[in-house]
């Protein structure tokens, strides 16, 4: 057999296969990827959003349950006191609202505040009552079974009027306005 009577080709191999264009199943996958990772992000951020809510409750039961326990209002006006103002620190750290911070109100722009942001406020349930107003000096008192006597106000109201508050929807470094 003569190899010029046969008249073969030589052998070509084809051209190798190109990364680009991706194949279908790649553009899934890449896509899929981007969609779950930003899922994740939306997920998280939710959950620390709603953390602190659930550290306001809980920190609310156990106000309440110590209050149950001792009856002692000094010491439940001044864990309020302190519940609402870590609260609303978090809730507005960059608000000014007559003049100030919300960390630095005090008196009655410190009730005004409270009033001004409660969602929930209705005639009978603002900070400027008798009840609201056991926020501004009760703290700062003794905490002893003496002045628990002088103290004067419905300690049921006064949970209620911040709890209201402080389960209340907050957005987050929304601004107030002092009028």
């Amino acid at each position: 057999m003569n190899e010029q009577t046969l008249n073969l080709k030589d052998i070509h191999l084809p051209e190798p296969i190109s990364w680009w264009p991706l194949a279908p199943g790649w553009w899934i996958l890449f896509i899929s990827i981007v969609v779950i990772i930003t899922a994740l992000f939306f997920v998280i951020k939710l959950y620390r959003n709603k953390q602190l809510k659930r550290d306001i409750k809980a920190e609310l039961e156990s106000i309440k349950q110590q209050f149950q326990q001792s009856q002692n209002k000094s010491q439940l006006a001044k864990s309020l006191s302190a519940l609402l103002r870590r609260a609303s620190i978090s809730y507005y750290p960059k608000t000014t609202f007559s003049g100030s911070r919300t960390a630095g109100l005090t008196g009655e722009h410190w009730l005004d505040f409270l009033d001004k942001t409660n969602r929930k406020t209705t005639e009978n349930n603002v900070f400027k009552s008798d009840a609201g107003k056991v926020l501004l000096n009760a703290p700062y008192l003794p905490d002893d079974t003496e002045n628990n006597k002088t103290l004067n106000f419905d300690a049921l109201t006064l949970i209620n009027l911040c709890e209201s508050w402080l389960l209340a929807v907050h957005k987050k470094n929304s601004q107030v306005s002092p009028l």
